[in-house]
């Protein structure tokens, strides 16, 4: 797999490191986190939907001590041990590394329309996926903060300060969690995207042609119109992505990079105070799949959380 990156400042790590597994640096047994769920959430913001979840708890874990935060959307596939992306995994390696902080997992799938969550799913997308995730309402960021999180909370103690909590999915999940951090920055800092979705797939037209509800295609000219928010943004995407009906995918995630860069620009140009959009990137070359941001996450990452405390690995290893 070949990838490019550009960005308006070169990242510490080389392009090999970003393509390449993440590296077995620690060869000393280690303590794992533990999975648990799934849990059921029945929503107040989607009634008559149901949504299944699990929490990632690290080892190390200590209430006393609230750990960062990772929300990742389409849970059931995020958590499954077969996939791309196997994130409770990474986390297990990088927090025994004590190459990024002690993390809280959140694993969330969408809604689905039914009294309870069908067992027959699996990795299929639940039945009210695209209401939720490729809408530019506030009504997940309303979901995931008045209720998903509460549910959470009242178990297990994260990160307040939205510098300590990252929204993370791949494609419709990529563009619910750069909603729910643009929309509230109070709340996430932190987006990592893998084959985002800023196209069209949210736009509903009248019989007449109007708009009664726009798609992610709207964000590029929203961002450049808009007052910076305080987000460190990672933007991944395969040049052989989508091209249908809804749009241009690798030209969306195109997009999206130029909004971004030229905001910080023209704020620059202005001399205006205030936050910067802290983006990278990388342009690979596959298409519309979940490999190519498994194999870029342990480094993205790292990267999210490059300037924070790190855990000591020797808290996670196990007695020799």
């Amino acid at each position: 797999m070949r990838i490019i990156l550009l960005a308006g400042a070169v990242l510490a790590a080389t392009v090999s490191a970003w393509a390449a597994p993440p590296q077995q640096v620690q060869t000393a047994p280690f303590l794992h986190g533990r999975l648990e769920g799934p849990f059921e959430l029945r929503s107040r913001v989607y009634r008559g939907t149901v949504r299944r979840y699990w929490v990632y708890v690290p080892a190390g874990y200590d209430p006393a001590r609230p750990p960062n935060l990772l929300l990742f959307q389409d849970g059931q596939r995020a958590t499954n041990p077969a996939g791309s992306l196997k994130v409770p995994q990474v986390l297990d390696t990088l927090i025994a590394e004590g190459t990024i902080p002690v993390t809280l997992g959140i694993f969330v799938t969408p809604g689905n329309r039914s009294a309870r969550y069908p067992d027959t799913l699996g990795m299929q997308n639940p039945n009210h996926r695209e209401e939720e995730y490729d809408s530019l309402s506030d009504a997940y960021s309303r979901m995931t903060l008045d209720e998903l999180l509460p549910a959470v909370a009242r178990r297990w103690r994260f990160a307040a300060d939205p510098r300590r909590r990252a929204a993370g999915g791949t494609s419709s999940g990529a563009i619910a969690s750069w909603t729910l951090a643009w929309r509230h920055p109070e709340a996430f800092g932190n987006v990592l995207s893998f084959i985002g979705s800023y196209t069209s797939i949210g736009l509903r037209l009248a019989p007449d042609g109007r708009p009664l509800a726009y798609g992610g295609d709207l964000y590029p000219g929203l961002i450049r119109k808009s007052p910076i928010r305080p987000l460190r943004v990672f933007l991944q995407d395969g040049r052989e992505d989508l091209d249908n009906a809804h749009g241009n995918w690798f030209l969306a995630n195109q997009q999206m990079l130029k909004s971004l860069e030229w905001a910080n620009a023209q704020a620059d140009a202005e001399r205006r105070g205030g936050p910067r959009y802290d983006v990278r990137h990388a342009w690979t070359d596959g298409g519309h799949s979940d490999a190519e941001g498994g194999v870029l996450l342990p480094e993205v990452l790292r990267w999210i959380w490059r300037d924070q405390p790190q855990a000591a690995g020797t808290a996670t290893r196990a007695p020799a």
